[in-house]
């Protein structure tokens, strides 16, 4: 159920990375999400070169989130950088960020950036196993209230604002089993500890990269006559605060944070002479390619709106102002 074999990934890691793309983002809003370290914090310096009108670092904790402010201001040399409090193992918080933006006229880049590696099974304070609910939950809730935003940026000023929804090549080597689709809400059984044994959890990262892969294929489908342009960009195996306590063998093959964050920012600025052939579509290498077979096709499509249809109620229960932008209620931006 694959369209890359693991030599395949290895020999993806010994290519060389294509340059960064840039572009003038002059009065542009962008937000990078766990910016206050790797991937996250070399995707933000990059924009902070490239003179945005705005740009957000989303942090979870604000003394690290405030070094990082401070660093990328000594580093670029950019000023208009501020730092808003996100922590995706909380939905009050991702609403609380997202209510944020009420008086922010515009929104242009979203790079849904935080994730936790988890390995073992221990739920947040919303009751959610960690991983499931900070790498999908969250980080579909944020995409969703904040895609309103996004759709007025595009209409008013004639752009295409991306939410670029970041995953691994790692999904290719996972699949979801069938009781998951089968059960009355898949991720009520995703979520559950019977469900979550130990064989499973030693392979929930790639599983929440996989959900992500879905996720941004329903969200491009639902936002598909706006302007706004989902994605899912793939960094490659990197060196990364993510994998902190992963094994030296990382040094031998493993891309620079630098070398990463380069295919975020061509995901949210790259392409630019035909967008929407990246609607929904996995970017690897400042490419399009095509994801596992596991979400291609009928059968991919049926576990796709399951997922969705699923997702939709759990989140309508967090806000129901989810529902609303899920039906189109709201016309006016949609």
């Amino acid at each position: 159920m694959v369209k890359k074999t693991m030599w395949a990934a290895i020999q993806d890691q010994r290519r060389a990375v294509p340059p960064l793309v840039t572009a003038d983002l002059t009065g542009q809003t962008v937000v990078v999400v766990g910016a206050n370290t790797g991937l996250g914090f070399g995707t933000a310096v990059h924009f902070a070169r490239m003179n945005p009108g705005k740009l957000i670092l989303a942090c979870r904790n604000e003394e690290k989130g405030k070094a990082a402010v401070a660093k990328l201001r000594s580093e670029t040399g950019f000023h208009n950088v501020e730092l808003r409090l996100l922590d995706l193992s909380s939905f009050a918080s991702v609403r609380a960020f997202s209510d944020s933006f009420q008086k922010d006229p515009r929104l242009d880049i979203l790079v849904a950036n935080a994730a936790v590696a988890a390995n073992k099974y221990q739920v947040t304070s919303d009751g959610w196993e960690e991983s499931i609910q900070v790498n999908d939950l969250s980080t579909s809730l944020l995409c969703l209230l904040l895609a309103p935003l996004m759709v007025s940026t595009g209409w008013t000023h004639k752009t295409n604002p991306r939410i670029c929804i970041v995953t691994s090549d790692l999904h290719y080597f996972n699949k979801i089993d069938d009781k998951v689709f089968d059960a009355p809400n898949a991720w009520q059984m995703l979520n559950s500890k019977e469900y979550c044994l130990t064989s499973k959890m030693t392979n929930r990262y790639p599983e929440t990269k996989l959900l992500n892969v879905f996720f941004a294929r329903s969200l491009a489908s639902l936002l598909s006559n706006t302007p706004v342009i989902v994605n899912t960009p793939n960094p490659g195996f990197c060196k990364s605060e993510l994998r902190r306590n992963m094994p030296a063998i990382e040094t031998t093959f493993a891309r620079t944070t630098e070398e990463g964050s380069r295919q975020f920012v061509y995901a949210a600025v790259g392409g630019a002479d035909n967008v929407d052939e990246m609607r929904g579509q996995y970017i690897d290498l400042h490419e399009v390619a095509e994801p596992t077979d596991f979400v291609l096709g009928e059968d991919g499509q049926r576990r796709q709106d399951k997922l969705w249809a699923d997702l939709v109620d759990e989140l309508t229960k967090v806000d129901t102002r989810v529902a609303d932008i899920v039906t189109q209620r709201a016309s006016s931006y949609i």
